[in-house]
């Protein structure tokens, strides 16, 4: 089945499930006034005919999609023979961001978890604003006129989408049962319990659905090829294990959204590793120049190395880039300049990982957790400041964020001598509402003792939220730190930066566990 008709089959079962499904109490007559853009929401639910029976939390998604979909078939039916060849790589992402974001909110409108569906729209946010960046990183702006006119009203929409959603998870939290249940043992219910016994245990090649090996001694010589074999291969969406033994892998990998719960397993850091060079200033986007990109939901890496070798010259270059949902990274290395790790989109848990970069090198809209990581800040161009994180929250109500917990942050080698001659900052705000916390944490002494950087004057400053708890090393005093109104100086309480725990921020108890992953529930 192609993409077209994929997503038009997604939209038809979505809204046979809209007529089904029995409301929850909500009127029809709600008022739009709740929401952030109240004349945009008036305006497409009155012309709706689903209102007058249906709630209007269901509504408000259902139009929303709609207007995804049109998008999407607006795109899609463009005319590139004005586009040179940047603009086109730009529309390309913008395709598939629009296919996925179709995915997006039908699977809102067929889940009553409430946590699933506020990280699935903020998932749409993020591919929205990503459709956009592409045309502006790439200097290609004049040819964002050429998309359809409706993404201004699209990005309302999902705004408003956001904030009836919160809404109804807010009453749904306040009712008995409402709240997160964490299952005792640390895995769900729906992990057997022979992927229990496979996922805990230290062997690899025996246990393993496919071997890689670039000497020819497995079943295929690259992870491109493995991932296209297991599609043919597997039967259900059990763990699918594919191990990487010890080899440099060239190659720009994707895990795609139909391969959900993939492996890959290596034989550690540096032993197993794979590399690219793709990077914006040679014609890619920043979303497109990942050496390796997970979108299928649970992806797992253990024991490898992904590094991306464009050099800080190139500017924007990605080493790894994850949208895949309920993630988990363990015992891998991450190695660029810019941008190296992309937190994309989703839930995402990172435990005992090494992160190196400059300039915004852990970057994106996830709502992700890194716990007991390494993070080496390396020597940038001589005009530039290291930024450890860019996070870009662009909606108050998106429930994403950047967790920094338990970890280091100290300088590379190639830093460590000259660290004197370069300012290095925790985090500046990519989006409005950019949201990144460091909670008992060693910073190193190349930390600037104002701690984070402005992205453009005043912006963000009074909207992002940035906060640090009881962190430890030369460069964690918090006397001169900046002022911004956002800026939470320890996070005020223990019970603040309780909320950005594995268990809390991400619920990480009922599926980091099953991953065979040592975390940390709480603080």
């Amino acid at each position: 089945m192609d993409d077209k008709l994929f997503v038009r089959v997604l939209v038809s079962l979505s809204l046979l499930a809209l007529v089904s499904r029995v409301t929850n109490g909500d009127s029809t007559e709600s008022s739009c006034s709740q929401t952030p853009y109240p004349q945009i929401c008036n305006s497409f639910i009155t012309s709706n005919p689903l209102v007058p029976s249906k709630g209007f939390h269901d509504v408000v998604i259902t139009v929303t999609m709609n207007q995804a979909q049109l998008a999407h078939d607006h795109i899609s039916a463009m005319d590139l023979t004005s586009f040179d060849e940047p603009a086109k790589a730009a529309w390309a992402d913008c395709a598939e961001l629009y296919n996925d974001t179709i995915s997006q909110l039908n699977r809102v409108l067929l889940s009553n978890s409430w946590e699933d569906t506020q990280t699935w729209l903020s998932a749409a946010v993020a591919n929205h604003q990503t459709c956009q960046n592409g045309f502006l990183e790439l200097k290609k702006a004049s040819f964002m006129s050429s998309l359809p006119s409706m993404l201004s009203d699209f990005s309302k929409l999902l705004s408003n989408s956001l904030a009836v959603n919160k809404q109804a998870a807010s009453a749904q939290s306040s009712k008995p049962g409402g709240a997160r249940r964490l299952l005792s043992d640390g895995f769900p219910s729906w992990v057997s319990g022979a992927d229990r016994k496979l996922l805990q245990s230290t062997t690899t090649a025996s246990q393993a659905n496919i071997v890689v090996a670039a000497d020819g001694s497995g079943n295929y010589k690259t992870i491109t090829e493995a991932l296209a074999a297991s599609s043919k291969l597997r039967s259900g969406t059990s763990i699918f294990v594919i191990y990487v033994k010890k080899g440099t892998y060239q190659e720009n990998v994707e895990i795609t959204k139909s391969m959900k719960n993939i492996m890959l397993i290596g034989d550690g850091i540096d032993a197993t590793i794979v590399t690219g060079s793709k990077n914006v200033q040679d014609g890619s986007t920043t979303f497109r120049s990942a050496t390796v990109a997970a979108v299928g939901d649970g992806f797992i890496a253990k024991a490898m190395t992904f590094q991306n070798t464009a050099g800080p010259q190139k500017h924007q270059a990605v080493a790894f880039r994850s949208g895949s949902d309920l993630s988990v990274f363990y015992q891998c290395s991450f190695k660029g300049y810019q941008d190296t790790l992309y937190v994309y989109s989703q839930r995402q848990f990172y435990r005992n990982c090494d992160i190196y970069g400059t300039v915004d090198f852990i970057f994106g809209d996830a709502a992700v957790v890194f716990q007991n990581c390494n993070i080496y800040v390396r020597k940038p161009m001589s005009n530039q400041k290291n930024t450890v994180t860019a996070q870009g929250r662009s909606d108050p109500n998106e429930n994403t964020g950047i967790s920094i917990h338990d970890c280091t942050i100290t300088a590379a080698s190639d830093l460590k001598a000259v660290q004197s001659s370069f300012k290095t900052y925790l985090g500046r705000p990519w989006k409005e509402y950019s949201r990144t916390v460091v909670m008992k944490t060693s910073l190193d002494s190349l930390i600037d003792p104002a701690g984070w950087l402005e992205w453009s004057g005043n912006f963000a400053l009074s909207t992002l939220y940035y906060g640090e708890y009881a962190n430890t090393g030369s460069g964690s005093s918090t006397s001169g730190r900046v002022k911004w109104t956002g800026y939470h100086i320890m996070i005020m309480s223990t019970s603040d930066a309780q909320k950005f725990t594995v268990a809390n921020f991400l619920g990480g108890g009922s599926w980091i566990g099953a991953a065979g992953v040592p975390y940390t529930s709480g603080l």
